[in-house]
């Protein structure tokens, strides 16, 4: 029981300092700015109904086509037997994401390529794929499709019959015999020599006929085979003839029930790339949280009327990297947490990459650390945990219903601002909240890439006008109607 707290109140401090004072289960905490974080709103305690996203709803608005987005754990929760190794297992595989996006990287930087002729598919190279995903549905050959969004990969895939080796899927594999619109991409095509720029693999030449065939590797030891093909692919009630992408005939992997991949990164092999004259390279998203009823909208096209944002939108501009340009990357200038801003000499510095594939983001050392400081400071009081894998800022909050955590903002150039929700501050290594950890993380080294990962972009509508090389942040809870 802890005993009564006598609170000097000075009258001739109270016109300089306003203190806001917060009690659960005997602590009393004292800081700034903060939001009220409800423990028992989290994915495991609920019940699962993966029909809901059979049927994924999608429109067309004032000229935009907008496909409604599900967290992958929404769809495929319920088959988890136990949450605690799942959500363990994941932070390992992120971190495996991110080591070989950074070898990725370096090996651009230098100007190298991985071939495809050797059957072993190292880990470290190729596009990223992450393990806490979302979800749309497409139609593809006039079959439904549900992919996971990407905008850290190129390739769009989805897995294809006859299949040599294929992982669970919900739905059927998709049958390219049975669709008029199906043909193969030729190996000596333009097309198919762009795969080397855009999947960091050069294509090669399959025999009878000579098709395009690729591989696509990622981070945590997936993978995908088959050959380049173009089909009829519809966005909602949008209709894109022609569009190039891969027909996986050998494919391994963390993508849960999934049927395949969308990538919305930037080279000409990409959606984005591949939709220029319909939606103008432009699209935007609001990521959902796992909580039971949660949806977002994937945007293509650039009328921001059909946006709910409830705060203006603020832009940023994409830093160009003509070696690395198939990413999207912004210049970090600022951090504040519960409404202190972190002093530090890195801000401004060096390009952060956002990725809606990585799971948490990652800082260079020395802001982490900073952050790490600030938040501990207006977080204390409460008990601790250990560390688990990437994360090093862990509590025991299993004798909580809710806690108030101190707000975190991000600034990027221009002013431009995005506002970490309440559910991208923690992450639940263990699901009764006897371990719940800081969701950011640090780099090894200070002159690695940053990354903005999902679980800080949730309930933002982030905004990606390639045309302009602008990116805008808004507050908005995620909702498809």
């Amino acid at each position: 029981m802890v005993k009564a707290m006598a609170l000097l109140l000075f009258p001739s401090m109270l016109s300089l300092l306003v203190f806001s004072l917060i009690l659960h289960n005997g602590v009393v905490h004292c800081f700034g700015e903060k939001k009220l974080l409800k423990l028992q709103h989290f994915q495991w305690k609920q019940k699962w109904d993966a029909s809901t996203c059979l049927s994924q709803k999608s429109r067309k608005e004032k000229g935009a086509t907008i496909l409604e987005m599900k967290h992958r754990d929404y769809c495929y929760g319920g088959g988890v037997k136990d949450w605690n190794k799942l959500l363990q297992k994941r932070l390992i595989l992120d971190d495996l994401r991110v080591q070989s996006l950074q070898a990725r990287i370096k090996n651009k930087a230098f100007g190298k390529t991985e071939g495809v002729s050797d059957t072993r598919i190292p880990l470290t190279s190729g596009v990223e794929l992450g393990t806490l995903n979302y979800i749309v549905t497409v139609e593809l050959g006039g079959r439904k499709m549900r992919v996971i969004v990407d905008t850290g990969s190129d390739l769009t895939w989805v897995q294809c019959q006859p299949c040599k080796s294929c992982y669970n899927q919900k739905e059927p594999l998709f049958n390219p015999s049975a669709s008029p619109s199906y043909q193969t991409v030729s190996c000596n095509s333009s097309t198919c020599q762009s795969l080397a720029f855009a999947t960091g693999n050069t294509g090669i030449c399959g025999n009878n006929p000579p098709t395009c065939n690729y591989i696509v590797s990622y981070g945590d030891g997936s993978y995908t085979r088959g050959e380049l093909a173009h089909d009829h692919l519809s966005l909602g009630k949008t209709p894109v003839d022609n569009f190039v992408f891969g027909c996986g005939r050998n494919n391994k992997g963390l993508f849960g029930g999934a049927s395949g991949l969308m990538g919305l990164g930037r080279s000409s092999i990409s959606l984005v790339s591949q939709t220029t004259d319909i939606f103008g390279g432009f699209f935007s998203y609001c990521l959902p949280s796992t909580q039971a009823g949660a949806s977002g909208s994937l945007v293509l096209g650039g009328n921001s009327s059909v946006y709910k944002t409830s705060s203006a939108i603020s832009y940023t501009r994409m830093i160009p990297n003509p070696q690395l340009s198939t990413f999207y990357f912004l210049n970090l200038t600022g951090v504040s947490v519960g409404g202190v801003t972190l002093p530090d000499s890195t801000f401004g510095k060096g390009a952060m990459l956002i990725d809606s594939g990585t799971v948490i983001t990652r800082l260079p050392p020395s802001i982490y650390k900073a952050l790490k400081a600030e938040f501990m400071k207006q977080f204390s009081g409460f008990p601790s945990a250990p560390a688990f894998s990437i994360l090093d800022t862990c509590f025991n909050l299993s004798a909580y219903q809710e806690v108030d955590v101190p707000t975190i903002k991000m600034q990027f150039e221009g002013n431009a601002e995005m506002n970490v929700d309440v559910t991208g501050v923690f992450y639940f290594v263990k699901t009764d909240a006897s371990q719940v950890c800081l969701a950011l993380a640090s780099l090894s080294f200070e002159d690695e890439i940053g990354i903005i990962a999902n679980y800080q972009q949730r309930n933002q509508r982030v905004i990606y006008d390639t045309k302009k090389a602008k990116l805008g942040f808004a507050h908005e809870s995620c909702s498809f109607t």
